[in-house]
């Protein structure tokens, strides 16, 4: 027997990367190391999904070594209010990099960036990013 859900108890959030899924069964997963994103723009979602989150271990744990900063300063003031992929190239199950453009609302602006992503001991993660615009 399935047990009522109480009228009083708050729907689950939709993810913040913008998948109809929600957070707990998309990005939660890779957050709580359930899973590793499998393909770089995964990991994009995810990674944008944890600075909506302010999970700093994920984005320590997903940033290339060469280029991961001691720690993540998040701006108290920042809000996220949705991404927008634009674009991807490669970055699947059988390339070693890929690119992922998107562009990451917030308040009254965006942030459109362009990050590169390699393979590291078979894990996605974030080499670095040029801002466009």
């Amino acid at each position: 027997m399935t047990p009522k859900r109480s009228s009083r108890q708050r729907p689950a959030a939709a993810c913040p990367c913008g998948l109809a899924e929600t957070y707990e069964r998309c990005c939660g997963r890779f957050h709580r190391g359930e899973a590793a994103a499998p393909t770089a723009e995964t990991l994009m979602r995810s990674r944008y999904s944890a600075f909506v989150k302010r999970d700093e271990p994920y984005l320590l744990r997903t940033w290339h070594p060469r280029t991961r900063p001691p720690r993540v300063d998040f701006d108290a003031g920042m809000r996220w209010t949705g991404l927008e992929i634009l674009a991807t190239t490669d970055g699947s199950a059988f390339h070693t990099t890929g690119t992922v453009t998107f562009r990451a609302s917030f308040g009254d602006g965006s942030l459109h960036e362009r990050s590169r992503f390699e393979r590291v001991e078979g894990a996605w993660v974030y080499l670095d990013g040029e801002f466009l615009d």
